[in-house]
């Protein structure tokens, strides 16, 4: 994929990650409830934490998005591609920040300059159906329930459901 630019919203600089940015993110990767319907645990060591975040085989991008007026990153966001025109995202609010529209205008900045800029074709994200917040979300940014696969993987806490979210670029009203 391509570098990991600059996104600016109205209230928050998404920026790439950079050292430091553990810190402020291991209150939502440490939280059990945070971290209920990802694939894997909450991280228990601050190190292992790190090493997943700045993992340097990983293929694709992270944005961290930081308040304008100042202070520690809120939220997080990626973004990555296995197929040419297609790309995945994902995200993960900081514990304290929910209800504040944080998800929906960053990721409105995202999708927008992937499309826009990027010249993707589709985007999707893959969300357990449990994750009501989540669901709800892509649901109001235009996204279409494209798929209910059961029992898609096995997680920390068990097997889970999976519903694929797919928008198209002449489908963005960004």
């Amino acid at each position: 994929m391509a570098d990991t630019p600059v996104l600016s919203t109205p209230r928050f600089t998404c920026r790439p990650l950079q050292n430091g940015d553990d810190t402020a993110l291991w209150p939502a990767f440490s939280d059990d409830e945070h971290m209920r319907y990802w694939s894997r645990a909450p991280f228990g060591d601050r190190g292992e934490f790190r090493d997943y975040l700045f993992d340097s085989g990983w293929r694709g991008r992270t944005w961290v998005a930081e308040p304008r007026e100042g202070g520690a990153p809120v939220f997080r966001m990626v973004a990555s591609s296995d197929l040419e025109g297609v790309a995945e995202i994902g995200y993960i609010l900081v514990p304290g920040n929910e209800g504040r529209g944080i998800a929906r205008e960053c990721l409105t900045a995202l999708i927008t300059h992937l499309f826009r800029v990027e010249g993707f074709h589709r985007v999707f994200a893959d969300v357990d159906p449990r994750n009501h917040r989540s669901n709800r979300l892509l649901e109001r940014l235009g996204f279409t329930r494209e798929a209910h696969l059961r029992h898609a993987m096995k997680t920390h806490i068990g097997w889970a459901d999976t519903w694929l979210w797919g928008l198209l670029e002449d489908e963005w009203r960004g």
